[in-house]
């Protein structure tokens, strides 16, 4: 691969041999030329540090770099204590699992909005976050706290909220243009858009921070409430030469995850696609 952009699988191949797994799935991954994968973490975060450092091992042997999504049951909003501390407690085990295991970056949906204004959930989600990042140096020193953008107005992570909140704590968020397609129902789906998306970005974490970006693109089906599921690239109305194509031009760095519902057909189409744009 000429470029530091690479282009990841969300969870093992589909064409990975039982039992599969990780370690299965880093395998297969390798096997097709796939040179990243997302840990799908999204019901429950494993506790075992001899599993993570078998898959950070075979990771490193493949050259296979790391990214790890969170569970789904996260709410950094919740009015609950008892939810609130659950959510919590998920963020800093897929983290700490995340750091065993050689992960870069963590991919977290914060928080819904509940129907509160949303200065007042940006502060319940930046004291939740606090409580997180005082655990760091301890349990995860080199793992990035990704908050991604979301894909229904109910849901905390509009881009500005996402970058804020990761300018805040030094970390960097998990760009889903997928997600915010469908929340604006139907708009940044255009290189015009998209160049307005990163420079935004750069504005608020600086151009390096382009050279090491989290990034989640798909197809997406939505109605005027939002996201309503992940579609394969060519059955969708996403216009993702053009997305790649802004990523050529801009040069950005780090890793692109395809959760494409045909994993990695649509990597291995994104990743081949790139690599012939001149």
């Amino acid at each position: 691969m000429n470029s530091h952009l690479l282009f990841a699988v969300a969870g093992s191949p589909h064409s990975t041999l039982s039992p599969g797994g990780t370690v299965g799935g880093l395998l297969q991954a390798k096997k097709l030329g796939i040179t990243a994968m997302e840990i799908e973490w999204v019901q429950n975060v494993p506790r075992n540090p001899e599993r993570m450092a078998e898959i950070r091992e075979t990771a490193e042997t493949l050259k296979i770099t790391l990214t790890v999504h969170a569970p789904y049951f996260v709410n950094l909003n919740s009015p609950d204590r008892a939810k609130l501390a659950a959510s919590k407690r998920r963020v800093l085990d897929a983290l700490s699992m995340a750091e065993l295991c050689g992960a870069r970056s963590v991919c977290v949906h914060a928080a819904f909005n509940l129907g509160q204004p949303p200065e007042k959930v940006f502060e319940n989600v930046r004291r939740a976050t606090e409580d997180i990042m005082r655990h760091k140096q301890a349990l995860f020193p080199h793992v990035n706290l990704a908050y991604e953008t979301m894909g229904k107005p109910t849901q905390f992570g509009t881009l500005e909220e996402a970058l804020a909140i990761s300018k805040e704590f030094g970390n960097y968020p998990c760009v889903d243009p997928a997600h915010m397609h469908a929340r604006e129902n139907g708009k940044i789906n255009s290189a015009e858009e998209w160049d307005d998306m990163f420079d935004l970005y750069q504005k608020y974490l600086g151009k390096s921070a382009l050279k090491h970006v989290h990034m989640h693109f798909s197809g997406i089906a939505y109605t005027a409430k939002g996201e309503r599921m992940h579609l394969p690239l060519q059955k969708s109305d996403a216009r993702w030469k053009e997305f790649l194509s802004v990523l050529k031009k801009r040069k950005i760095e780090g890793v692109l995850v395809c959760e494409s519902p045909l994993l990695e057909q649509d990597t291995l189409l994104m990743q081949n696609t790139y690599e012939r744009l001149r």
